[in-house]
């Protein structure tokens, strides 16, 4: 036998949050928004004496919070829809960053990179 109230319904996703740790925010602006080219979008006053960032990424947010005993996320990943996956290789490199080859998913052509944090991200470019 199932719920008999109504449930929820999901209508999109707002934003995905990402840990820092404290004094991060520079390091993470240059990456995700000097090398992905996200736009940093301000934060609301109540928020921003906690630290953090957050960036406009079409679709949903992305949310860089401080976290004062940070822990990478080595397994939880944003994925990020690229346009160009040569364009997105060369500007991490250009950096010196580095990103592997992720396992092969039909109908994409995928990188993970950890970032200077540790955290995993996902760079994911729609084959046709």
């Amino acid at each position: 036998m199932g719920p008999t109230n109504p449930r929820p319904r999901v209508v999109g996703l707002d934003h995905v949050q990402v840990a820092i740790p404290p004094d991060g925010e520079e390091p993470a602006r240059a990456f995700y928004g000097a090398v992905l080219g996200l736009r940093e979008v301000p934060r609301p006053a109540p928020l921003s004496a906690s630290g953090g960032l957050w960036f406009d990424c079409p679709g949903a947010m992305l949310h860089l919070g401080v976290e004062s005993e940070f822990h990478p996320a080595r397994k939880a990943h944003p994925a990020f829809l690229i346009a160009e996956m040569g364009v997105c290789r060369a500007a991490l490199e250009e950096i010196g960053a580095t990103a592997r080859p992720a396992d092969k998913l039909p109908g994409f052509a995928r990188l993970h990179r950890w970032t200077r944090f540790g955290n995993r991200i996902e760079l994911m470019e729609r084959l046709s």
